[in-house]
């Protein structure tokens, strides 16, 4: 097999010669030019992505069919099984700790589900599950030790798994599709589960088109199957009114050992005065703060801490060091804060100082703060600043649902959409979408205008 690593690529085209829609992608390989096209845009920008990807990480390219070495090693593949190996081995290095573990976790649910049904021996549910979750899917777990249970297991779905070309069917990937929609002790999957499952999924068998071992993904087929609508806007019940939030602020200082609480108050301000997420927040330093004496200040985002299992990081640490959600690596995103979140954090500054990595928020051993530590204080807070109705209530529940009220109040305020968008991170048309639901006024402007009409 010839091989070479001189790879050229040109920007996604609108295919002229098609009647319908069709998107183009081209490459070089060696001097050979190869092209490939694809039904949506986002599909060829995703297929051109990931031959990107693989040149980037200094893969040779296959002159004849101009692929990377894993992706064809992907075409290759003969069994589904193997499929989802090869699929993970090419995903694996580009992608977050986060996408990893939600693509182990789809994978490890719809691979035990593609086998023989007739196959006698079929290991229990939560084994093959571990076998997958734990020791087949992720590349670095595969030369582990295996318990016998776990050899017995792989080595029964890679000789009934079925073959990639069975996924054309209908009722074969139905099977899958079913399989999502289930927890492992029967019951009824969450509706954001279940879609979070079918995209990884879809996206896996869209792979196995791209690749043109699969004639058109077979879920387009699939037509008495639909997955739970999800709820994709924020509900209003759970924002708070802005003095709600500063009683919770206050609150925050009264909980945990120590100074615990004081120290996560400017952590919370950040998530309601200036609309950060909490990976954003956490990942806050002081040298991305402008924060004058007087007036507004700014902070330049930079870095965002999500936090993942161990096993999904490169690192080994919890938490991944990311850039910023929906944004070009290293391109950072400007916030102005408010008087009341400057005069915090330069009161949190004075008496917690920064680490050395400029981190303004961490734990007495300069660690990352875990989703469980904030959410312990968030919930002792709740019960301190509010009535006992409103804690049984969904208002302010989690943290992030401080940053669910800066966003409605800047909305409500009457900022633009576009300065609001911009300032969160979010692209205008998902803000309004999500947010349309907690904007004030809207029926009341609506009934005037249908009483106008009617005194007319």
């Amino acid at each position: 097999m010839s091989t070479s690593y001189d790879v050229k690529f040109w920007e996604v085209r609108r295919n002229q010669s098609s009647k319908t829609a069709s998107y183009e992608v081209r490459w070089k390989v060696g001097g050979r030019q190869k092209s490939k096209t694809l039904r949506t845009k986002a599909l060829a920008e995703s297929f051109l992505s990931d031959l990107r990807q693989a040149a980037k990480r200094g893969e040779a390219f296959d002159m004849e069919t101009g692929l990377p070495a894993s992706m064809a090693k992907v075409k290759n593949a003969v069994t589904w099984f193997a499929f989802v190996l090869a699929y993970v081995d090419m995903k694996w290095p580009h992608a977050a700790a986060k996408t990893r573990d939600s693509l182990t976790d789809a994978l490890a649910t719809v691979t035990p589900a593609l086998v023989n049904e007739s196959a006698p021996g079929k290991p229990e549910p939560l084994v093959l599950r571990e076998a997958l979750r734990q020791y087949a899917l992720p590349p670095a777990s595969r030369q582990a030790r295996r318990p016998e249970v776990i050899r017995s297991a792989l080595a029964w779905l890679e000789r009934h798994s079925l073959s990639v070309a069975d996924l054309s069917k209908v009722r074969n990937v139905r099977l899958g599709l079913d399989a999502l929609t289930l927890n492992l002790d029967g019951g009824a999957a969450a509706a954001t589960t279940i879609a979070r499952k079918r995209s990884v999924f879809y996206n896996a068998l869209q792979y196995a088109v791209d690749l043109e071992e699969l004639p058109a993904n077979p879920i387009d087929k699939v037509k008495a199957w639909k997955p739970p609508k999800v709820r994709e806007v924020v509900d209003r019940r759970v924002v708070v009114n802005p003095v709600q939030a500063r009683e919770l602020l206050t609150a925050v200082t009264y909980v945990g050992r120590l100074d615990r609480g004081r120290h996560l108050r400017g952590f919370f301000a950040c998530l309601y005065f200036a609309g950060l997420r909490p990976a954003e927040a956490l990942g806050l330093r002081v040298q991305d703060c402008h924060l004058p004496a007087t007036g507004w200040g700014r902070l330049v985002l930079a870095k965002s801490k999500p936090q993942a299992n161990k096993k999904w990081t490169d690192s080994g640490a919890a938490h991944d060091d990311r850039g910023l959600k929906h944004r070009a690596e290293e391109e950072g995103r400007p916030v102005p804060i408010p008087p009341e979140l400057v005069a915090i954090l330069r009161e949190h500054v004075d008496e917690f100082g920064a680490h050395e990595d400029g981190r303004l928020f961490r734990t007495s051993r300069g660690g990352v703060i875990s989703i469980g530590t904030y959410c312990e204080a968030w919930k002792a807070a709740r019960h301190l600043a509010l009535m006992p109705e409103q804690v049984a209530s969904s208002l302010a529940a989690r943290p992030y649902d401080l940053r669910h009220a800066a966003v409605s109040l800047w909305l409500n305020a009457g900022v633009a959409a576009p300065e609001v968008a911009e300032r969160a991170g979010h692209g205008v048309d998902v803000l309004l979408k999500v947010y349309a639901k907690c904007i004030d006024g809207g029926s009341e402007v609506a009934n005037r205008r249908i009483d106008d009409a009617l005194a007319a």
